[in-house]
C-alpha cells in the first residue's frame, strides 16, 4: 500500500542521511541510480525527498547506501513536495534557475500556449536530463532537457 507523508521532515533527514552515506562511500548519483534501475535524475529526486520509490528500487538504494530498512520503507511514501522553503532560493545554482524562469518565464509560457494553446507542461509526466558539453569558445555547457506531457485545460 502507498502511504504519503505530510511533514516533510522525516524525508529530509533522511536525504541529510543518505547524501552524507553517498559521500562517504564515495558514490556518484549515477551509481545510486543504476542499482536502483531508474535513471539518475528521477532517484537523485527522491533520495532528497522529492519522489517515492518503488520497493524493490528502494531496497536497492538502502543497500547500497548501508540505510535502514526503515529508512528503504521511507523512501516509498508520497513526499510532500517541494524542496525550496519560502521567498527567493539563495543557493547560487538554484537562483539561477531562479532567474533563468523570471527573464524567460514569460517567454516559455507565450511560446508554449501559441504552439499548444492554454494548458500546461506536467511535472508528473515528465523526463529530465542534464548534459555537459564541450563549449566551442572554450569551457563547458549545460544541456538541460525538460520534458513534459502537455496536458491541455478542459472546459467544464
Amino acid at each position: 500500500m502507498m502511504h504519503a507523508q505530510f511533514d516533510p521532515a522525516a524525508r529530509q533527514i533522511l536525504a541529510a542521511k543518505a547524501v552524507e552515506a553517498k559521500v562517504r562511500k564515495d558514490l556518484s548519483w549515477q551509481e545510486i541510480a543504476d542499482a536502483a534501475g531508474l535513471s539518475v535524475a528521477f532517484v537523485t529526486a527522491a533520495v532528497l525527498g522529492q519522489h517515492p520509490l518503488p520497493e524493490t528500487s528502494a531496497r536497492a538504494v538502502a543497500e547500497i547506501l548501508g540505510l535502514e530498512q526503515e529508512d528503504a520503507t521511507l523512501l516509498q511514501t508520497i513526499p510532500s513536495r517541494g524542496s525550496i522553503p519560502g521567498g527567493i532560493p539563495t543557493d547560487p545554482t538554484i537562483y539561477r534557475f531562479y532567474e533563468m524562469l523570471q527573464v524567460y518565464g514569460t517567454t516559455l509560457k507565450a511560446l508554449v500556449h501559441e504552439q499548444f494553446g492554454d494548458g500546461i507542461i506536467s511535472a508528473i509526466n515528465f523526463k529530465l536530463d542534464v548534459r555537459k558539453v564541450a563549449d566551442p569558445e572554450g569551457g563547458e555547457r549545460a544541456i538541460i532537457t525538460l520534458d513534459g506531457k502537455y496536458l491541455p485545460t478542459k472546459p467544464f
